[in-house]
């Protein structure tokens, strides 16, 4: 059976933890690559982690490259690529810099591996996702936003850390935005099927819910740089669920027009994830507060992408 081929654009600390979580989980053949100013440093890192296959079990042909022309025929590109946020720097801040590179990636994924599947890491991920499917020229469904996986894992580690329970138990649902402007649905958040409300206060978990949206500013001011063992891990979430045609149902920035009546973005939503990327989007029902939260979440997306567009079409 032929081995899936997974390529990570980007050999930072979210790229280079891609290629740990992708290789060791033994989801296929791996392609890390860099800009050609750290091509010894990615090789590097490539062998590095070849090496731990015999000790941790795992088998995959790992390369680490700056050629384009490796990444040939990947079955899922994921893009890390990208000036990573430092203190003190918005989102906002990114998009200039940031649409560039992510914009070249796209166009030399698309010449390469015409028939991949796009996982977008990049930030600010809404602005990012909806530059790569413009400059890829994919259909919408083949390029998917890493957002949603990485809050909702916030989300649930900080209930199980105060409800004392495994992580393993705790379901939860979140839509929106990526970052600050993200929604949490406590309504669709339980524990073993239970109610999230019968075992925090209301009060409480609105505490919770804030920390969780504000999770990568924490981890930015505790260590000087954007966070990348959880973003990794919640990309290779997506990409799992791709090569292995899982159709799992996760929350990720996915391309809604009619749906939630979005008209045109990517926007964090449910969704399943299979061979073909985005199978389907899920539409739940959202009351009130919940929709007029969801609402202004994808009007800052809007704002994001119309910044975006103006150094795309510049």
């Amino acid at each position: 059976m032929k081995r899936a081929k997974i390529s990570v654009i980007g050999a930072g600390n979210v790229g280079a933890s891609c290629a740990v979580w992708a290789a060791s989980k033994e989801l296929g053949d791996v392609v890390l690559l860099d800009i050609p100013q750290a091509a010894d440093k990615t090789k590097g890192k490539a062998l590095d982690l070849a090496q731990c296959g015999p000790v941790e079990r795992f088998d995959a042909n790992i390369v680490g490259t700056s050629d384009y022309t490796e990444t040939a025929n990947s079955d899922v590109v994921v893009i890390t690529a990208g000036l990573p946020r430092k203190p003190g720097m918005s989102r906002d801040d990114l998009v200039q810099t940031n649409v560039k590179i992510v914009g070249s990636v796209a166009e030399e994924v698309a010449r390469h591996s015409p028939d991949a599947v796009l996982v977008v890491v990049s930030n600010p991920l809404d602005a990012m996702v909806y530059t790569a499917w413009k400059k890829s020229g994919f259909p919408p469904q083949r390029v998917v936003g890493q957002a949603g996986c990485l809050d909702i894992a916030r989300y649930r580690t900080f209930i199980a850390m105060e409800v004392g329970c495994s992580v393993e138990d705790i379901s939860a649902l979140l839509m929106g935005g990526h970052g600050d402007d993200m929604v949490p649905l406590p309504r669709y958040t339980s524990i073993s099927g239970i109610p999230v409300t019968q075992f925090i206060p209301a009060e409480r978990l609105n505490e919770i819910i804030g920390r969780a949206k504000m999770g990568g500013g924490e981890l930015v001011k505790l260590m000087g740089t954007s966070a990348y063992y959880a973003p990794a891990s919640g990309s290779i979430q997506m990409v799992e669920a791709i090569v292995k045609d899982k159709r799992r149902i996760l929350p990720c920035a996915a391309y809604c027009d009619k749906e939630y009546g979005v008209g045109g973005y990517y926007v964090g939503v449910p969704t399943m994830l299979g061979r073909n990327g985005v199978e389907r989007v899920i539409e739940v029902e959202l009351d009130a507060g919940e929709r007029d939260l969801f609402d202004s979440s994808v009007e800052h997306v809007k704002e994001l992408v119309t910044l975006a567009e103006g150094f795309l079409n510049g």
